[in-house]
């Protein structure tokens, strides 16, 4: 699938906006030194800030009195929606759970200190992402102890269930999590995940973790900054840029990394290069993991349905990223961007095997083949005016961009005597946006606004052989459908003495066009428009009491398939209709905390939160009955939802080179449904997490342990099996690891998970398992691992 054409109005309509600013310094920037022009190096995205400039805002130079001032954040390649790479204090690279004294872009799409914000964010610079070494996002945030990447074992069939085949699904923050939960690369939205029948494409896997210079986590409702979706919060993610490697003048600079992982028996290599010369600077970074299936602890290697060891799977992964930076003169710079990823996966499906018998069924499965591939490509263009001696408008940022991707999904199925199956599914978005952004800076406040604008096309058709009774291939589960979105926001950021007031508004408006070709269901049209407000204030009171409080609300647009979800099954008598009146899910969330210091040596945060969701979307049988056999089923806006929780962060230098971080997160939630209340799953149970770092000359070292209590029967939901659900008890599990600079160039890293080979079960993996499953075996976390790289820095 190649990149369409984009149209060159939607680019030119709004592509520089207010550029030409007048130069007379407002009162706010006279109160510091003029950021003087960036090095020949510092090109387009990236270009760092002067040291003696302010961070954008009064509280982003007001970092808490323990920690350095913010100097020289790294501004990202799209002020608007991606995190800032930036200096750390000793402390503050511990680990990636610390919240405090980093800068983020996230929280308020400008640059403020996590200090300095009223609500509770995580940022993971590149030296976290090189430390941790993670091969997904799963294993990046599992010290998190308010989130969870959902990755089941595969145990899928060829025309059934589609367990597992999803990969990493999606990143759950504070008990919501797939489509609910935003996630960005460069300010462009990730696809969304997509089920029916036998085919699940999860999200997570879109992403290249080493294509990444810094990653936010947002905590909250974000649709006042980013519109629809991003009920529970955001990921949002920045690209490496070509100053990430060209520092300290070099013209020239780069590292390529091998790597070994026995979880998954996976080799890796990826390397980067930077170019600068005079006004010009580029980038290229790529890498390649060649694996297999992820481990369990399941010992039964039977080829069939008792099995609990994985499927044999073979993995191929793939990814480029290119940029090419001009800085057009000392305001104005320009960045062109093309990345490439793409995932296959083959599979022997021995758990969707039959188990023998003397006699077997004409149509007992006797082999099972999957394979799946997914690519994601996109090509982008920003544009970045930065002038802080500017009198109206001292920063503006526009991105135009296209982004398609695909996932397909064939499945063989080998059968007795009966005829063989096969099913094809290919899902695809083809999504093309702009988005632009400014602000303006007075003595003690900062003006946001900006307009983000999209249209995604998504379809998806099913084929293959021997359909189910009724059907035909192939089909569309739903049809192709124009998805636009359309927002503007606007937000303050006010400076009392010690005191920051941030109020925000935003209006977005959707619509869903669908387009009936190849579909057999009626389609109806839905539009509609949300209006999102946020409020938010924090109080530095003293250097160990500092309060915050934030007020916001959030929405979620339906999905084509929601909207338009018509199939018709006369066999069975049973079939499924659109609903054009189907309203958004909606978000309001109060988040109330506190941090402080005691000392130079002791950082903390306590926060609590209160979400509550109404409107969530569930297909429902709207009229007939099963003994009439004339079943009618419609999505339809039906339960509400509420999930509370409180949280706990702590940082202590103990020594030089030493220092202890705990973190500790409690949640609990339900959903109510014509006035009866049921838990929510998607919350997890009590986590806790304590780590340690040191440092010292070429040696470094971590050790992390971590806590899960046990899922509470009396906080699961059976969801209508008269089965019970499998609770997993509690465990902990020590990872440890440390590095060794052999040389200026050459560095060595290590890393052994489970130490103790613990035997256990995340939640998140087994949610909606009974507990009377033969095989719970299969969906067991894996065991002892070792992890090995070698890197080299030129």
């Amino acid at each position: 699938m190649s990149l369409r054409q984009t149209p060159v109005a939607l680019a030119l309509s709004v592509a520089f906006p207010l550029v030409f600013a007048p130069a007379t310094p407002p009162a706010f920037a006279q109160s510091v030194t003029p950021a003087s022009p960036p090095a020949p190096s510092q090109a387009a995205t990236g270009a760092k800030l002067s040291a003696t400039a302010p961070a954008a805002s009064p509280a982003a130079r007001q970092a808490a009195p323990h920690t350095a001032p913010p100097t020289a954040p790294q501004a990202g390649s799209d002020a608007a929606s991606q995190p800032a790479s930036h200096p750390r204090s000793s402390a503050a690279t511990s680990a990636p759970t610390q919240p405090l004294g980093d800068i983020t872009v996230s929280a308020t799409r400008t640059e403020r200190a996590t200090t300095a914000v009223p609500n509770t964010v995580t940022v993971i610079t590149r030296k976290d992402l090189d430390r941790r070494d993670a091969r997904d996002l799963k294993d990046l945030l599992s010290d998190e102890v308010d989130l969870s990447v959902k990755a089941m074992t595969p145990r899928f069939t060829a025309a059934g269930a589609s367990t597992g085949r999803a990969g990493n699904e999606g990143i759950n923050i504070r008990g919501l999590e797939g489509n609910q939960v935003l996630m960005m690369v460069d300010g462009i939205r990730i696809p969304q995940s997509f089920a029916f029948g036998p085919f699940a494409s999860g999200r997570a896997d879109f992403v290249d973790l080493d294509s990444l210079s810094a990653a936010e986590v947002l905590r909250g409702p974000a649709s006042t900054s980013y519109g629809s979706d991003g009920l529970a919060g955001a990921l949002v993610m920045r690209t490496l840029s070509p100053d990430d490697l060209l520092k300290d003048g070099k013209t020239f600079a780069g590292y390529a990394k091998l790597g070994l992982q026995t979880v998954d028996s996976s080799r890796t290599a990826s390397t980067a290069l930077a170019f600068g010369s005079g006004d010009w600077s580029s980038l290229i970074q790529a890498s390649i993991r060649r694996g297999h299936e992820t481990r369990n602890q399941g010992d039964d290697h039977a080829a069939n349905s008792t099995r609990t060891a994985p499927n044999p799977t073979d993995i191929d992964t793939r990814s480029v990223l290119a940029k090419l930076a001009y800085r057009v003169n000392a305001a104005n710079r320009l960045t062109g961007t093309a990345e490439y990823r793409e995932r296959k996966i083959d599979t022997d499906v021995l758990t969707g095997l039959t188990v023998p018998t003397a006699t077997p069924a004409a149509t007992a499965v006797i082999g099972l083949t999957a394979n799946d591939r997914m690519d994601r490509k996109r090509v982008s263009l920003e544009h970045r005016y930065e002038d802080l001696n500017a009198l109206w408008v001292q920063q503006a940022t526009t991105q135009i961009y296209v982004q398609d991707s695909q996932t397909e999904q064939y499945s063989y199925e080998d059968r007795n005597t009966a005829a063989d199956r096969t099913r094809y599914t290919d899902y695809q978005e083809h999504l093309i946006g702009l988005s632009t952004q400014a602000q303006t800076q007075w003595q003690n406040q900062r003006l946001s606004y900006g307009v983000d604008v999209s249209r995604n096309h998504i379809e998806a058709v099913r084929d293959g052989t021997v359909p189910p009774a009724g059907e035909t291939f192939p089909s569309r589960p739903f049809p192709k459908t124009r998805y636009q979105l359309a927002g503007a926001f606007l937000q303050d950021e006010i400076e009392f003495g010690n005191v920051s007031l941030i109020p925000a508004l935003r209006f977005e408006h959707y619509r869903l066009t669908p387009d009936t070709t190849g579909y057999a269901g009626q389609a109806v049209k839905l539009s509609d428009h949300a209006l999102t407000p946020r409020l938010g204030a924090v109080w530095r009171a003293t250097e160990w009491l500092q309060p915050y409080v934030q007020w916001s609300q959030g929405f979620r647009a339906p999905t084509p398939d929601q909207v338009n979800n018509a199939f018709a099954n006369p066999l069975y008598g049973y079939s499924s209709i659109g609903n054009p009146n189907l309203k958004p899910e909606h978000a309001n969330s109060w988040e109330l905390g506190v941090r402080g210091g005691l000392g130079k040596d002791v950082r903390w945060q306590l926060s609590a939160y209160d979400n509550r969701y109404r409107d969530f979307i569930s297909q429902e049988v709207v009229s007939g009955s099963l003994a009439t056999a004339n079943l009618v089923y419609q999505y339809i806006n039906l339960s509400q939802a509420r999930i509370k929780g409180a949280e706990a962060r702590a940082v202590w230098d103990v020594a030089t080179g030493l220092s202890l971080h705990a973190a500790l997160a409690y949640a609990e939630g339900h959903s109510t449904v014509d006035g009866v209340e049921s838990p929510l799953n998607t919350v997890q149970p009590l986590r806790a997490t304590l780590r340690a770092r040191y440092e010292r000359g070429d040696w470094s070292g971590w050790a992390s342990l971590q806590h899960s209590s046990r899922k509470k029967a009396s906080d699961i939901s059976s969801g209508g099996s008269t089965a019970a659900p499998f609770a997993p008890g509690a465990y902990q599990v020590v990872d440890l690891g440390g590095a060794y600079r052999i040389n200026p160039t050459l560095s060595l890293s290590a890393a052994v998970t489970n130490l103790f080979d613990r035997k256990y079960w995340r939640w998140g993996d087994v949610s909606g398992v009974a507990a009377n499953s033969t095989v719970l075996d299969s969906y067991t976390a894996p065991g002892r691992a070792l992890q090995v790289s070698l890197r080299a820095d030129f």
